[in-house]
Formats: structure tokens, C-alpha cells, sequence
């Protein structure tokens, strides 16, 4: 395992991140996964064994019980050892018509959700309770709001940061303007920055590529990729000619994927796994790793086999002959202005050093 700097922070996080989206089960979530406590407590253990000290949740996962069994699972691990994760945005509560009149008044009140001041004041206080610490080391927001200003939002974790209850701040699933945005705000009136960018990327999704990254790498700031299986299209499982009906993404086809595309990419991961013995997963996951501008990849696991197969691509090199035939059958299509920009930037660049 190796350990990266969390942005321009001095925060070193593992480049494996475990996620927790499979623990609880509640509502919505069962289709995703439903691990108990002894099993959580099990996963944690053995990622923690492996050299994983970077755990991610948030309050809406299992509407608030991933992070009770997590928060129970790391009782028995060092926690000043360990770099733990949540976020807020989210509305919380039961979802479908089985909902009570009381849960859907609270669903409907514009005050339980968002990037208020007040709802993020509230939520990291319950995410603190549910997970029984007394600090979180990285509070990320969960979506853009366009219902409150950047400024409301960057000042009230500002102030939780100052207040000690949250170390560091990052972001989940924002356009490169509002990045941009949110950064101006932050060093025009001295409050803490996003030092991280949660957002789903694999090589089966590389959108990330046209504005993020490059914003990225200028503002040093981690990326933390989410699905990098493409929510277990990449998993090995999936081809032209059978797909599991047992799979999450035959009750949840998310996040989206180009299947056609994607199989092209599957059938060179699994030229290259073959020739390696490994697994599909593990070249997507490898080939993650190999990408610079990656910090940590967050990956989920519903059984100790699945995540010692996904930790075991931490030990994948993947050749420059290899990464050149996966970025051909995966690499994005051009699109205005971006081959605009290499043409003339590419140009202006010929020729010095």
C-alpha cells in the first residue's frame, strides 16, 4: 500500500479508500448492499490489516446507519491511525409510499437538505453522534446547492474547521466553474479550501479529463475517484454475451456507461489480466493508480475475497505498452475548445523546454 498527500494539505491518506455504500441496507440502499455489524466490523479489520487507513461514508448512506456500524467497526482500531470521511447535502429519511406523515413533512422541509448554514451546523453534529467521534477528518459536501450562496456555505465550514470538529474540506460532484468559484471565494475572504474532489471516474467514464483534471492539477487538489468499476460494469462479470442477473446494476444501472464502449475496454483489460492471471477489476482499478493526478480510489466491497481481489491491484504495474492500449480503446473524443486548445497551445509549446 502506498500513501499519498491529501492536495496541497500535509494530510496523507492510503491510495486505497474503503468505501461504505454496502453497510446498512436500509430503505433504497439494500440494492447496493446491506452489510451487518459483524461483517462491517470483519471488512474494516482486514482493509485496516492491508494498509487501508482511509474510510469513506456519508450521513445519507443507509440513512445514517452506514455510519453507525462504521463508527462502530473502527472502535477497536487506532483511530489517530485512521483518516475518516463523511458528507452532507442530502435529505435524509425513508424514501417510497411507505413513508409516515412525520417522514414525509421532514422530507419535504427545505431546512433538512442543502449547503446551509444551518443544515450543515445540524448534520455534522448528527454525523458525529452516528459515527462516535469527535472529530471528522474530511467533511465533504455531497453536491453543488444551487439554492445557497458559495460564500454561506465555504464560511460555515470555515467554521467548523476553525471549531476542530472537522480537519479538512472537500467537494463531491461539481462542475469545474463552480471549483474554480468555490476556490476564489476561499482565498478571497481567507477561509479553508476544498482540498479534495470526490467524483466518479474509471476507465470506462473519463469525462473527469476535459475540465476537471486539468483544474486539478493547477490547484493541487486530490481527486478521489468514486465507482471506478462503473458501478460493477467493470467487474469482470459483465460481457457482450452474458450479464449477471444478480448484479447491482440489474435492479441500479448506475452511474451510466456506454456498454458498447465499455465491452471494447473490457475485452483489452481482460487480454492484459489473462496474460498477468489477474482479474478484470484489478487492471481498471490498476490502471486508476497509474494515473497521476489520482490520489485515492474509493472502492466497496460486500465480502473479504472481493476486497483483497480489489486492495491486490495495488500490486498491478501495468506497462507502457499496456496503458497505451487501454487509453486507445477508452480515450474521449475530442470536443471544442479542448482540441482547439492542444492545437494552438501544443504549437506554442514546440520547441521549448
Amino acid at each position: 500500500m502506498r500513501y499519498r498527500k491529501l492536495g496541497r494539505s500535509g494530510l496523507v491518506v492510503s491510495e486505497i479508500c474503503l468505501g461504505t455504500m454496502t453497510f446498512g441496507g436500509d430503505g433504497f440502499w439494500k440494492v447496493i448492499g446491506a452489510l451487518e455489524q459483524e461483517t462491517v466490523t470483519k471488512l474494516v479489520k482486514s482493509a485496516f490489516d492491508k494498509g487501508v487507513t482511509f474510510i469513506d461514508t456519508a450521513d445519507v448512506y443507509s440513512n445514517g446507519l452506514s455510519e453507525q456500524v462504521t463508527g462502530k467497526a473502527i472502535k477497536a482500531l487506532p483511530r489517530d491511525e485512521l483518516v475518516i470521511a463523511t458528507k452532507v447535502f442530502g435529505r435524509m429519511g425513508a424514501y417510497g409510499s411507505a413513508e409516515t406523515p412525520e417522514a414525509k413533512r421532514r422530507y419535504a422541509n427545505p431546512n433538512l437538505w442543502g449547503l446551509s448554514r444551518k443544515h450543515i451546523f445540524d448534520a455534522v453534529d448528527a454525523s458525529l453522534k452516528r459515527l462516535e467521534v469527535d472529530h471528522i477528518d474530511l467533511y465533504q459536501v455531497h453536491a453543488f446547492d444551487p439554492a445557497t450562496p458559495l460564500e454561506e456555505t465555504l464560511s460555515a465550514l470555515d467554521d467548523l474547521v476553525r471549531s476542530g470538529r472537522v480537519r479538512y474540506i472537500g467537494l463531491c460532484n461539481f462542475a469545474a466553474w463552480q471549483i474554480a468559484k468555490a476556490l476564489g471565494v476561499s482565498e478571497r475572504k481567507e477561509l479553508a479550501r476544498f482540498e479534495s474532489l470526490q467524483m466518479y471516474y474509471s476507465i470506462a467514464g473519463r469525462d473527469l479529463e476535459r475540465e476537471v483534471v486539468p483544474l486539478a492539477k493547477e490547484e493541487e487538489l486530490a481527486i478521489l475517484p468514486w465507482s471506478p468499476l462503473a458501478g460493477g460494469f467493470l467487474s469482470g462479470k459483465f460481457t457482450r454475451s452474458s450479464a449477471p442477473s444478480d448484479a447491482r446494476r440489474a435492479a441500479f444501472d448506475f452511474p451510466p456507461v456506454d456498454k458498447e464502449k465499455a465491452y471494447d475496454i473490457i475485452d483489452v483489460m481482460k487480454e492484459i489480466g489473462d496474460a498477468r492471471g489477474v482479474s478484470v477489476a484489478q487492471i481498471a482499478l490498476s490502471w486508476l493508480l497509474h494515473q497521476k493526478h489520482v490520489t485515492s480510489v474509493i472502492i466497496g466491497a460486500k465480502s473479504e475475497a472481493q476486497l483483497g481481489d480489489n486492495i491486490a491491484a495495488t500490486h498491478v504495474e501495468l506497462s507502457s505498452d499496456d496503458l497505451a492500449k487501454l487509453d486507445a480503446a477508452s480515450k474521449l473524443k475530442p470536443e471544442y475548445p479542448g482540441w482547439m486548445l492542444d492545437r494552438q497551445g501544443g504549437e506554442r509549446l514546440a520547441g521549448l523546454s
